[in-house]
C-alpha cells in the first residue's frame, strides 16, 4: 500500500492505493498551518480507521507541500548569510539590471533574503574556463567564516564566480565553514546549481539556504510523527519537476520542492491524457487558496528551467526572486474557494487574490471568518449541500454566508444578494479563463480543442463555467476529483534532474569530453536514487542547451543517443536549426552555435497505477438523491437541478443537465446546456454546448 498526501493552503488531501487490487481510499481535512504534520498524522489515523491494518502494509508516504514557498512568501526562513567572490556582494540587488516596468519610476523589487550586512566577500577569482586567476586564501576564508559566526547566522550560502567550471574554492570554503560554524546549515552553488548565470545561481543558492533549516526540521518531525503513529515505510517528496525523491534529498535541496504540491495534479492529468490518448488536455486544479493549471500536449507536460517566486507585481516577469531549477510549466492564480470578495476602490466587484485559507476560512465554515468568499457564494447559489460538505463531516452555515455577502458585497455595490453571489462565482471563472487563455496561447495550444480536466475541492464546481468561457468542447472529471491531485504522486517516477554548464563552440567541441560529462552526471544521479533506497534499472535522458554565439537565451535539444561521441557537429547543428525554426519561424545558418548546459534526468520506471473498473450494473435513476434548486447562469434564475450520488452511478450512465453530482470531497455542477456520462473507470465526461454568453452582470 502507498499513500499520497497533498498539503494545500486550505485542505490536506489523502489517497491510499492498494497496488495489489487497485482500490483507492480517500480522506480530506483542513490543513494545520502552524504545523502541517498535525493534519498529516490525523489523516493517516483516519485512513487506518477506514481501512484497518493499512498502516502495517503501508510501504510509502509520498508527500507534496507548500511549506517551502510559504516560508519564502512570508519571510519565515532562517537567518542566512552569503559569501561571494570579491566585487559580487550586491549581485542579489543588481540582478540583471532590467526593469520589469520600464516607465514606472516607483517600480519595486523584492527585498533580498539576505541583507547587505550579512553578505561577505573572499578575494579569490576563477577565469571563465575554471582556471585559477587568484587562489583562495584559507586564512581569509576562516576570518570570513568567523565573521559569519559573529553575525549569528543559522544558514550560509556560498556562490563564487565560475565555480560551475571548477568547484575547488567552494569546496574548500565548505570545509572551513563546517569547522568554524558546525551548527550552521550550508548550501554551496556547485552542489545546488552548477550552472552559468551568476545572478540566477546566487539567488537559487540563497533560497536553498534560506529554507533549508526549516525544511530539515519539518521533514525530520514528520518522519518522527509518522513513526509514532505506526508507519514503518519510507517518506518521499514530490519535486517541482514532476519526479519523486527521498525526504533526505528534499531536505538537502529544498529549492527543488517549491512547487511540490501544485505539480501533483499535473502529473495525474498527464497520466490520464496518455490513458485516454487525448492530444491536448488542460489540467485545472482549484483548491481553497489558488487555482493551478497546465496545458498537456501529446501526453507531456512542459518543464521549464527557471521561474520566479514572491513577485511584487503578480503578473510582471522580473518582479520576483529568480529560481533556476526544473519545474513543471504550470500557471498559478489567486483564485480558490477561499478567495475573498469585496468592493474594490473603483467601486467594482473584486475576487481574490487574497484568501481566507484554512484559518479562519470562509464565513460558512463557522471558524471565525468574516470575509465573504467564493465558497460562500457557491453555497448560496445552491451548488453545495450544507449538510454534505466533506461527506457530511463538516456542516456549512448558509445563514452566516448570506449575512456576509449581503453586508460586505451586495449592499456596498447596490445589487441584490443573488446578483452578488453569482457575480462572485462568475467573476472568479472569468479571471481563471483569462489567465488560462494566455497560458494556452503562449504554448501554441487551441482552447477550442482542449479537454479540460478538473481537480480540487472547488474545481468541479467551476469547471463547466471555465470550460464555457474557454470555448472548450469537453470536460473530464476523474473519480475522487477533490483529492485527485494526490493521485498524481503514484504516476510520478523516482527521478532527479542534474545540470552542468560548460560553454563550448559546437564546431570545435570535444565530444569525448562531453560524453564524460554526461556520464559523470548520470553517475551522480544514480547515486542520489540509490541513497533513497531505489532498486532496479535506472533510466537516463539527456539534453543540451544550445544558442547562437552572443545570444542571451538557449534552445533545448533532446539527445536520445546513449553515446555522444557517435554524433557529429553537423547533425547537432541540424537539430538545433530545426528546433529554432519551430520556435521562431526561421534560423540563421551563417551564425555559429555554442553548447552551454548539459542536462540529465535519472529515473526509475514508474510503478504501474491500475485503475479498477466499475461494476457494470445499475441505472442512473438509482443514483438520484433528489432535486435542489440552484442558480442557472443561462436562465438567470434558480432551476431544479437533479442531484446524483457519484458512488452509486454505474458505467454508461448518462446525466442530462441541469445536474449536480456529489462525492465526499467535491461537487460537479452540470448546466442545462450540457450532459454527462460515466465511463467504465468512473470518469465523468461532460459535453458542452456552444457558449450562450452569460458574463458577469456587476
Amino acid at each position: 500500500m502507498r499513500v499520497g498526501i497533498d498539503v494545500g493552503g486550505t485542505f490536506t488531501d489523502f489517497v491510499l492505493v492498494d497496488d495489489a487490487t487497485g482500490t483507492l481510499s480517500t480522506y480530506k481535512c483542513l490543513t494545520t498551518p502552524r504545523d502541517p504534520s498535525e493534519a498529516i498524522v490525523a489523516g493517516i489515523r483516519a485512513l487506518e480507521e477506514r481501512s484497518p491494518g493499512c498502516l502495517e502494509r503501508m510501504e510509502e508516504v509520498i508527500h507534496g507541500t507548500t511549506l517551502v514557498i510559504n516560508a519564502i512568501l512570508e519571510r519565515k526562513g532562517a537567518r542566512t548569510g552569503l559569501i561571494t567572490t570579491a566585487g559580487f556582494r550586491d549581485v542579489l540587488e543588481l540582478g540583471r539590471e532590467i526593469r520589469y516596468a520600464a516607465y514606472d519610476a516607483f517600480a519595486e523589487f523584492p527585498e533580498p533574503l539576505v541583507p547587505r550586512e550579512r553578505r561577505l566577500e573572499v578575494s579569490e577569482r576563477l577565469r571563465a574556463d575554471g582556471s585559477v586567476l587568484k587562489a583562495l586564501d584559507e586564512g581569509e576564508a576562516r576570518s570570513v567564516a568567523r565573521a559569519m559566526r559573529d553575525l549569528a547566522v543559522e544558514s550560509v550560502a556560498v556562490c563564487l564566480l565560475n565555480s560551475f567550471e571548477n568547484p575547488a574554492h567552494e569546496r574548500a570554503l565548505k570545509r572551513v565553514i563546517a569547522e568554524e560554524l558546525p551548527e550552521a546549515s550550508l548550501s554551496i552553488s556547485c552542489e545546488v546549481l552548477p550552472q552559468i548565470r551568476e545572478y540566477e545561481r546566487t539567488s537559487t543558492t540563497v533560497v536553498n539556504a534560506y529554507v533549508k533549516p526549516l525544511t530539515e526540521k519539518y521533514l525530520r518531525r514528520l518522519e518522527e510523527r509518522l513513526a509514532s503513529a505506526g508507519f514503518r515505510g519510507r517518506l518521499f517528496v514530490m519535486l517541482s519537476s514532476g519526479g519523486v525523491t527521498s525526504a533526505q534529498t528534499a531536505a538537502e535541496f529544498p529549492v527543488r520542492i517549491i512547487e511540490s504540491g501544485p505539480t501533483a495534479a499535473v502529473i495525474a492529468a498527464q497520466h490520464y491524457s496518455r490513458l485516454f490518448k487525448l492530444p491536448e488536455m488542460f489540467c485545472f486544479d482549484m483548491g481553497g487558496t489558488t487555482a493551478k493549471s497546465c496545458l498537456i500536449q501529446g501526453g507531456e507536460a512542459g518543464v521549464v528551467s527557471s521561474f520566479e517566486v514572491g513577485r511584487v507585481q503578480r503578473f510582471c516577469k522580473g518582479s520576483g526572486l529568480a529560481i533556476q531549477v526544473p519545474v513543471v510549466d504550470l500557471m498559478e492564480i489567486g483564485a480558490g474557494g477561499g478567495s475573498i470578495a469585496r468592493r474594490s476602490r473603483l467601486g467594482t466587484l473584486q475576487v481574490g487574490p487574497d484568501s481566507a485559507g484554512a484559518e479562519p476560512g470562509p464565513i460558512c465554515y463557522g471558524r471565525g471568518g468574516r470575509e465573504p468568499t467564493v465558497t460562500d457564494a457557491d453555497l448560496l447559489l445552491g451548488y453545495l449541500d450544507a449538510d454534505y460538505f466533506l461527506g457530511g463531516t463538516m456542516r456549512l452555515d448558509a445563514a452566516a454566508a448570506r449575512r456576509g455577502i449581503e453586508e460586505r458585497v451586495a449592499e456596498p455595490l447596490g445589487v441584490s444578494l443573488i446578483q452578488a453571489a453569482w457575480g462572485i462565482h462568475d467573476l472568479v471563472n472569468e479571471n481563471m479563463a483569462a489567465a488560462a487563455k494566455t497560458h494556452i496561447a503562449e504554448h501554441g495550444g487551441n482552447p477550442g480543442v482542449v479537454t479540460v480536466a478538473a481537480f480540487g475541492g472547488a474545481g468541479p464546481v467551476h469547471a463547466c463555467g471555465l470550460a464555457r468561457k474557454l470555448g472548450a468542447p469537453r470536460l473530464m472529471v476523474p473519480p475522487n476529483a477533490g483529492v485527485g491531485s494526490a493521485l498524481g504522486f503514484f504516476a510520478a517516477p523516482r527521478a532527479f534532474d542534474l545540470v552542468r554548464s560548460h560553454k563550448t563552440a559546437l564546431a570545435s567541441a570535444d565530444f569525448a569530453q562531453i560524453e564524460a560529462l554526461f556520464r559523470e552526471l548520470e553517475a551522480e544521479g544514480e547515486r542520489t536514487l540509490r541513497r533513497a533506497g531505489a532498486g532496479g534499472p535506472v533510466e537516463f535522458s539527456r539534453s543540451v542547451d544550445a544558442r547562437f554565439v552572443g545570444q542571451g537565451s538557449e534552445t533545448a535539444l533532446p539527445i536520445p543517443e546513449r553515446d555522444f561521441t557517435r554524433l557529429d557537429p553537423a547533425e547537432v547543428r541540424r537539430r538545433f536549426d530545426d528546433a529554432y525554426t519551430r520556435l521562431y519561424g526561421r534560423t540563421y545558418p551563417e551564425s555559429p552555435v555554442e553548447l552551454v548546459n548539459f542536462r540529465v534526468r535519472t529515473s526509475l520506471p514508474v510503478r504501474p497505477l491500475s485503475l479498477p473498473r466499475l461494476a457494470a450494473n445499475g441505472r442512473a435513476q438509482d443514483a438520484i438523491k433528489g432535486q435542489r434548486r440552484a442558480y442557472s447562469g443561462l436562465a438567470r434564475e434558480f432551476l431544479p437541478f437533479t442531484v446524483y450520488d457519484r458512488y452509486r452511478l454505474a458505467p454508461g450512465a448518462r446525466l442530462p443537465g441541469p445536474a449536480i453530482v456529489e462525492e465526499r470531497e467535491s461537487t460537479l455542477v452540470v448546466g442545462e446546456d450540457a450532459s454527462a456520462r460515466l465511463d467504465e473507470y468512473g470518469f465523468l465526461w461532460i459535453d458542452l454546448a456552444p457558449e450562450a454568453g452569460h458574463g458577469t452582470q456587476i
